[in-house]
């Protein structure tokens, strides 16, 4: 592979390092609990963390798109980070959600991750001006030439607008300190095409809740989903059978999180997850406006669907 007028920088090629951190497993993409007048709950964040944790989860992405990182300024994303860190302890890895539609300031937020001390970053792809493929191939190349910190790419057409070919995560799988791909397409045809074309160097891990099980069968090693916030010890069911050769456990621990998942995550968004999580007790908190709490009906429907789940209780 070859870039014309940009040199490898600090890193080159990942035949060139060994021992470079891989994510795997179930890592929920974490909510972040806001007060009702939109201040952060940081005891209410640490009150999560340990709740995900406790439930077996093999990492936590902090301040991605169910964190409403979007809606936080820099300090806010600063707070959040450093109590994730602190909180978390070393049991699992952190990873931080950065990217923003101009290169430098995706490489301003991924220095600033590293300098906090994140294990990773979970990078999203460039968005708002729709970018070609070639630029968002050099997008990616900048910032992993920029900052010394592994590197998930982050493929989220939903939000961002635009679809990262796994042609473009095949280029940047050459990279040593990039070690993994969170595709949020749903398209589990691209997904095996990213399986194919990188899976033997990086990290291919399903961004949605009802693709664990299908992705790990294929190749790829778990999931970052929102549905984890929510259920986190039937999501690492899936991954924890799976691995233990229970392929009849681990699907039906899928199908346990089907309806659940495609409520949340296609019909309602983040203000569901966080309803789900005050109903079962833990700190979802509040969306930060311009979103709004779910309406009542949507509410009893959640309710509904909360108890279809094996272990929940209201």
């Amino acid at each position: 592979m070859e870039r014309e007028n940009h040199n490898m920088g600090h890193f080159g090629y990942k035949e060139q390092v060994l021992d470079v951190f891989k994510p795997q497993g179930i890592i929920p993409p974490h909510i972040t609990p806001f007060t009702k007048n939109g201040d952060i709950d940081e005891a209410g964040l640490r009150r999560n963390v340990d709740f995900w944790i406790e439930a077996g989860v093999n990492g936590l992405a902090t301040c991605a798109s169910n964190g409403e990182a979007v809606y936080m300024n820099s300090e806010e994303r600063k707070q959040v980070l450093t109590a994730v860190i602190d909180q978390a302890n070393g049991r699992v890895p952190v990873i931080a959600g950065t990217g923003a539609p101009s290169t430098r300031d995706a490489i301003s937020q991924t220095r600033e991750a590293k300098d906090l001390g994140v294990d990773a970053a979970l990078v999203v792809t460039p968005y708002f001006f729709t970018p070609k493929q070639e630029e968002i191939l050099g997008y990616y190349q900048d910032i992993a030439e920029a900052v010394d910190i592994p590197i998930i790419l982050y493929n989220v057409p939903k939000f961002t607008g635009v679809n990262m070919e796994p042609s473009v995560v095949a280029r940047l799988a050459e990279y040593d300190n990039v070690v993994g791909v969170k595709d949020s397409s749903g398209d589990m045809r691209q997904m095996q095409f990213l399986l194919n074309l990188a899976g033997d160097r990086i990290s291919v891990l399903s961004g949605v809740g009802n693709l664990i099980f299908p992705n790990l069968v294929s190749g790829g090693q778990g999931g970052i989903v929102a549905v984890a916030n929510v259920v986190p010890s039937t999501c690492v069911e899936i991954y924890e059978k799976f691995i233990k050769g229970d392929l009849k456990g681990a699907r039906e621990a899928q199908a346990e999180i089907v309806a659940l998942n495609d409520f949340l995550t296609r019909q309602h968004g983040v203000p569901a997850v966080k309803a789900a999580m005050n109903l079962l007790g833990q700190r979802g908190g509040y969306p930060r406006r311009p979103l709004l709490p779910i309406s009542e009906k949507v509410m009893e429907e959640l309710k509904s669907i909360l108890k279809m789940v094996k272990g929940l209780e209201l």
